[in-house]
């Protein structure tokens, strides 16, 4: 097994955290901030794919068992018909999508999963627990962020605080229409003849 040396590069920003914004240092919104935009930041905005790229029949290994090649992906353990240059991809998504997807092809790493997780420049997982029994599912985080840019909103503009008391009344209509849009003027006439074709069925039932 190989042995790699990994280190940070020369660029750091090492600042303390405090809780004043004013004060000299970083505050501790600006870090929740920065965490919150890469935390929601999707794979494709990092210029990769939101697909993955190995073959699903032997998850990327480009065989079935040791001595037997996969005869869907024909050993090159992508999808078939796919090659990492027709990416439409960046240059620097495509470099760490191959680093990944050549370093998952050595034994030392095959526990990292690094070919399943090439779409995703190697990163697998989420940054935070989605379990429903340990600490807080991602539904009541969406629904505390909701309400809470929902309060700022009002405080911006001016209204009031909204309780378990409040109700919303909107005052604002505009005229939508008339009529049937085309799908349900479709519906309303398959109803109308069923109904008349049940009532010729009736009246004949009745003269006989």
């Amino acid at each position: 097994m190989g042995r790699w040396t990994l280190t940070w590069g020369e660029q750091l920003d090492i600042r303390p955290i405090l809780f004043d914004p004013r004060a000299d240092g970083l505050s501790e919104r600006a870090v929740a901030s920065y965490i919150a935009k890469y935390a929601t930041k999707g794979a494709e905005a990092s210029g990769t794919v939101d697909h993955r790229l190995s073959c699903r029949a032997c998850a990327g290994r480009g065989r079935l068992t040791a001595m037997t090649p996969c005869g869907h992906c024909h050993g090159t353990g992508l999808k078939p018909g796919l090659t990492l240059d027709a990416l439409p991809v960046t240059d620097h998504a495509r470099r760490m999508i191959r680093t990944c997807w050549e370093l998952g092809a050595r034994p030392e790493y095959r526990s990292l999963r690094l070919r399943p997780w090439a779409h995703m420049l190697g990163f697998r997982g989420h940054f935070s627990s989605k379990s429903r029994a340990y600490s807080l599912n991602l539904t009541d985080l969406r629904n505390a962020r909701a309400a809470h840019r929902a309060a700022e909103a009002r405080e911006r503009h001016g209204l009031p605080a909204l309780d378990d008391a409040t109700t919303l009344v909107l005052g604002h209509w505009r005229f939508a229409g008339i009529g049937y849009t085309s799908g349900e003027a479709i519906m309303a006439e398959h109803i109308r003849q069923r109904v008349q074709t049940a009532r010729h069925i009736a009246a004949a039932q009745a003269d006989e």
